[in-house]
């Protein structure tokens, strides 16, 4: 099945946008009936009335501008607030008494909708910017302040860093929420698997295992796999290795679960050195735009002696980084078995970070004696070198490499959030 993906949107941002789209007509309308009920208290009404002009054009011709975060840009808001500004300051040339009377400016409450629109789309920071510029103009254009001029802008002030850190709450919820959602999704998922899989195929790996091991011979060997096989499928559904269906983010218009149907059989990782085929419409590899849960690139790797301890959503990177770190992650896994014996026990942590993702890989066995690995550098043996610095230098991660005789070695593996990789650059 093809990648579809539906968008839905949580957002109690968007009614405050379509809130402030409507504040911004009716006060205009609002501008436009004092000009016309005191018109007479101005000695340059034309500077009035080509003011008010100016503003009702930008009004209607902008309200796309405030539908959506995503469509009110930085170089927008600075433009609605130079309009605001203009008018606050083009009062006294239309009414010389403007300084010696309080009385309202040319654009009125709507300088508010300009403030409201700092505070919706950036926070209560903006909103404090904002509102400190239309302090300024205010006080200019009353000459000095009054009363009632200080009353307006702590109004204003207080007023619109509320709403704006209001915004910010509510987006701290949302994506919250999202990441709740995502979780439960993950976690009905996982139970569903765990009924299935007990009732077939977990039973059938437990009889084969018991069984191989009293006829004894080639059959226990056979058994032996099957035990294996049964512990890896059993860590994979009780850690909850479904496939990320479900992507929060805080997107321009509040947060946002992506839906994503994905493949019934997820294409194999490409070999090292090959090029990726081109998964998506429009060519490039999956890296190119579609995460991948590295979660589930790591599960086959568990079995009786190696045990994954992950998060208990989706750990989420680009499908290149993700490929190579899982590779890196079985590069070190194959220097236990090859290093430390058959019996040695490993343990893969995964730690998902705001900016990293972390995974560590550490084991019981002997050790690395000190000066070992550059020894083995010098004869050629780049194992570690290569297959796992290497890996980690070429998509901007870096490798440490801990390893102390008697107490076993500890391979962490960083991926910064964001990395395509050097191949993808």
């Amino acid at each position: 099945m093809a990648r579809r993906e539906r968008v839905v949107r949580m957002s109690v941002e968007l009614p405050l946008w379509r809130a402030l789209a409507a504040y911004r007509v009716l006060t205009t309308g609002y501008a436009v009936l004092l000009l016309v009920f005191t018109g007479d208290r101005y000695e340059r009404p034309w500077v009035a009335v080509g003011f008010l002009a100016v503003m009702a054009v930008w009004t209607f011709a902008t309200l796309p501008r405030v539908a959506n975060a995503a469509a009110c840009t930085k170089r927008f808001l600075g433009a609605d607030l130079t309009v605001a500004l203009t008018g606050i300051l083009l009062t006294p040339l239309a009414d010389v008494h403007a300084q010696q009377i309080d009385s309202p400016t040319l654009p009125s409450i709507w300088t508010a909708g300009s403030v409201l629109a700092f505070a919706i789309k950036g926070g209560w920071r903006w909103a404090g910017f904002a509102s400190s510029l239309v302090a300024v103009a205010n006080i200019i254009e009353r000459g000095e302040p009054s009363r009632d001029t200080i009353h307006n802008v702590l109004l204003v002030w207080v007023a619109s860093i509320a709403i704006g850190y209001v915004v910010e709450v509510a987006r701290a919820s949302e994506r919250t929420l999202a990441r709740a959602l995502e979780i439960e999704a993950a976690t009905r998922e996982r139970e569903r698997l765990a009924r299935d899989i007990h009732d077939g195929v977990l039973q059938v790996l437990a009889m084969v295992q018991r069984r191989g091991t009293e006829i004894g011979g080639e059959a226990a060997e056979l058994g032996r796999m099957a035990g294996e096989q049964e512990v890896a499928l059993r860590t994979l559904v009780a850690g909850g290795l479904v496939p990320a269906s479900r992507v929060s983010e805080d997107a321009a218009q509040g947060a946002v679960v992506r839906l994503l149907d994905e493949p019934d059989e997820p294409d194999e990782p490409d070999e090292p050195g090959e090029p990726g085929e081109p998964d998506e419409p429009g060519g490039g590899s999956a890296g190119a735009g579609w995460p991948v849960d590295l979660r589930s690139l790591l599960a086959p790797r568990v079995g009786s002696r190696v045990t994954l301890s992950e998060p208990g959503a989706p750990v989420l990177l680009p499908a290149h980084p993700a490929r190579e770190l899982a590779a890196a992650v079985g590069a070190a896994l194959d220097n236990v078995r090859r290093h430390a014996g058959e019996g040695a026990r490993a343990w893969i942590l995964v730690e998902d970070g705001p900016d990293e993702v972390i995974v560590t890989v550490r084991d019981d066995g002997p050790g690395i004696p000190d000066g070992r690995l550059a020894q083995a550098e010098g004869e050629g043996r780049l194992g570690v070198a290569l297959s796992i610095r290497g890996r980690l230098r070429d998509i901007g991660g870096t490798a440490e490499l801990v390893s102390v005789p008697g107490q076993g070695t500890e391979v962490e593996l960083t991926v910064p959030r964001g990395t395509r990789g050097r191949a993808e650059r």
